[in-house]
């Protein structure tokens, strides 16, 4: 069986968001044609308490971009985005969400972040998301979302490591290149690790 993982299509990544990525919304119209050809479609969902660690003003001199440690692992830090219950925590009001059949919040602890669906940066507690597919019967992940060289990127190398089959649809992903190329760097990563790259999500229809 094959599903479909929507990552963070929220309104905080896109167009007037709090961390817009460029093109996030192109991603919407992708998912809400893809969304009919999937049997099982679920979402991930930025959801952070407003004290959470990962954002730039919860620290005394700080800014967004600077790394630090954080909780024994090297931290990029975040304009404050995607705070529960927020107007930029809700997905793009584009977005045919009585599609989706389960969401997986993540990043709800302050202590560390969450890029991957699947598990904390540190690997140290599970979404829950990987027994559930597995439980449902699911083999075989088609990937999309915001953004490439981060939540995309680790969502899809930890499906990977899960044994699970992977491809990315890379029209309905857009990414942040905080340094020009992280976005064509992490295609690169996920097809080296065993990630099929559909170029042309048309194929799907």
């Amino acid at each position: 069986m094959k599903a479909l993982i929507l990552v963070d299509l929220q309104v905080d990544f896109c167009t007037l968001g709090a961390l817009a990525v460029a093109g996030g919304d192109e991603t919407i119209e992708v998912a809400n044609k893809l969304m009919d050809q999937f049997d099982l479609v679920v979402a991930t969902q930025d959801w952070h308490p407003a004290d959470h660690k990962s954002f730039a003003a919860n620290h005394y001199w700080r800014y967004p971009g600077q790394v630090i440690e954080l909780n024994g692992l090297s931290q990029m830090l975040w304009t404050i985005h995607c705070v529960n219950d927020s107007y930029g925590a809700e997905f793009h009001h584009d977005l045919k969400v009585e599609k989706i059949t389960k969401i997986f919040q993540k990043g709800t602890d302050k202590e560390i972040d969450s890029y991957s669906g699947f598990f904390d940066n540190g690997h140290r507690k599970s979404t829950g998301m990987g027994d559930y597919l597995k439980e449902q019967g699911v083999t075989e992940l088609h990937i999309m979302g915001l953004a490439t060289d981060y939540c995309v990127k680790f969502t899809a190398l930890d499906a990977i490591d899960l044994g699970f089959s992977v491809k990315l649809i890379v029209e309905g992903c857009r990414g942040v290149n905080l340094e020009e190329g992280d976005a064509a760097k992490a295609l690169t990563t996920m097809k080296e690790k065993g990630v099929e790259l559909v170029e042309d999500y048309t194929v799907y229809f």
